[in-house]
């Protein structure tokens, strides 16, 4: 039996990991690998990505330069560009994108472009997994028939399972060990191989009964925190109309020990996940002839918050005898969270893009992020990339406005506030004790 011998390679280490796309899911997954002594080749389209971490460095906030070239140093890490190096893998991972088409339609071309890699060099005793975030029903849907075309029959020839990645960029608490991994097999011999596989590495693995329950447990995790933070940012919105802090009725509401959990409002949502997943829930289940309202009114709640953010700056400019047309504006912080540098669905994105259609003049301040560039098929200001400024006192004292989208931890607030002489506080960056020793004027989401 395939499974037999596939389970003896693991326990033993003697199988070769592949995987597919190295980055903010699959670099830390094939790290982890090699520090647990298993040989790991990492496939890339990006030859630059390659390149670095076959010299020893990380371009993944969450993975060290130190792990990378221990894993290098010790033959356990490889990346390359030939995917033909396929064949020599016993475990294949798909770590690619999955983003969302114009027509808020599941993207599935790179899941498909790997999987026409896999099929041209599949072998018997292969066990190939699905991380890529993807609607219920891919696996078995769409990998499964392209693995079977050559003839090949899943338990006697290869496995097949989905197991969901969960990574969480820039959070030193939570990490690929320390994570609790879900596994669905397309059969039972892949699941338990597959379980098998993924408890060499994390703490805990929860096993279910199919790789469908496992695409929807992916999606139900983050369309849960999309309605929730869809409510958060109505309540804001609420609570700023009725003249009550937003951030005090949350700070209440949290002392609740048992049926309330603090979700808070934002600017928008961005990042890969959970601006994406809801839509790729909705998708099937219209397929289905399902009409998920709650999704859809998230999302149309969080996509507008942008445009709330700007209206609230217009008020702010207005309040000062300002017009948002020839103002000066400072955008602090453009990644899509805290100390990191992913800009992916960022809503600092479109928060430029509506300002500068306006006629604002910005600038922005990240540590973290060197160059912001524009879709010019999204855009409807001013395209021009941008780049970060340094975050000099000249620079915030002659802002008209200051906008924090991103409250990273390197900036120094108090500093601001004695500087600027109006600030949009869309994280709660600024503390009581800033506020009130400040002479800016404040205005909070």
């Amino acid at each position: 039996m395939i499974k037999t011998a596939l389970t003896a390679s693991i326990i033993d280490k003697t199988s070769t990991i592949g995987v597919i796309g190295l980055g903010y899911v699959g670099l830390p997954l094939i790290v982890e690998f090699g520090l647990k002594g298993y040989q790991g080749i990492g496939f890339e389209v990006d030859e630059k990505k390659a390149e670095s971490i076959n010299t020893g460095r990380s371009y993944i906030v969450d993975v060290s330069d130190e792990n990378v070239k221990t894993c290098v140093d010790n033959g356990k890490l490889a990346a390359t560009t030939d995917f033909s190096a396929l064949a020599k893998c016993d475990v294949i991972i798909i770590c690619v994108p999955t983003p969302l088409r114009k027509t808020k339609d599941p993207d599935m071309s790179y899941i498909i472009a790997a999987g026409e890699e896999i099929q041209k060099y599949l072998r018997r005793g292969q066990m190939i997994i699905l991380e890529s975030t993807t609607y219920p029903g891919t696996t078995d849907e769409v990998l499964q028939p392209m693995l079977e075309e050559k003839g090949f029959k899943l338990d006697e020839d290869f496995l097949l399972a989905f197991s969901p990645e969960r990574v969480d960029p820039g959070n030193p608490q939570f990490q690929t060990h320390n994570i609790p991994k879900v596994v669905g097999g397309v059969s039972p011999d892949s699941t338990e191989a597959a379980s098998l596989l993924y408890g060499q590495i994390v703490n805990e693995v929860h096993s279910v009964s199919s790789a469908r329950v496992a695409e929807a447990c992916k999606l139900w995790e983050n369309t849960f925190r999309a309605i929730n933070i869809g409510m958060a940012n109505e309540m804001a919105r609420l609570c700023n109309t009725l003249g009550i802090d937003t951030w005090e009725v949350v700070r209440a509401a949290a002392t609740k020990p048992f049926g309330f959990m603090p979700f808070y409002p934002g600017p928008g949502i961005g990042g890969h996940c959970i601006p994406l997943d809801p839509h790729y829930l909705s998708w099937k289940a219209r397929q289905h002839g399902f009409d998920s309202q709650f999704i859809s009114l998230a999302e149309q709640v969080n996509s507008g918050m942008p445009a709330y953010v700007v209206k609230l700056v217009s008020t702010a400019l207005n309040d000062v005898k300002k017009a948002v047309n020839g103002s000066k504006v400072l955008i602090l912080g453009v990644a899509y969270k805290k100390d990191i540098d992913d800009m992916r669905e960022s809503p600092a994105l479109s928060i430029i893009d509506l300002l500068r259609s306006r006629g604002a003049d910005l600038v922005y301040h990240d540590p973290f992020v060197p160059e912001v560039t524009f879709d010019h098929a999204y855009t409807i200001g001013d395209a021009e990339p941008l780049y970060n400024s340094e975050l000099t006192d000249d620079l915030v004292r002659n802002c008209d406005c200051v906008i924090i989208c991103t409250e990273h931890s390197t900036i120094d607030y108090k500093r601001v506030c004695e500087l600027a002489p109006l600030i949009v506080d869309t994280r709660n960056a600024l503390s009581l004790e800033i506020r009130n020793g400040s002479k800016a004027k404040v205005v909070r989401l």
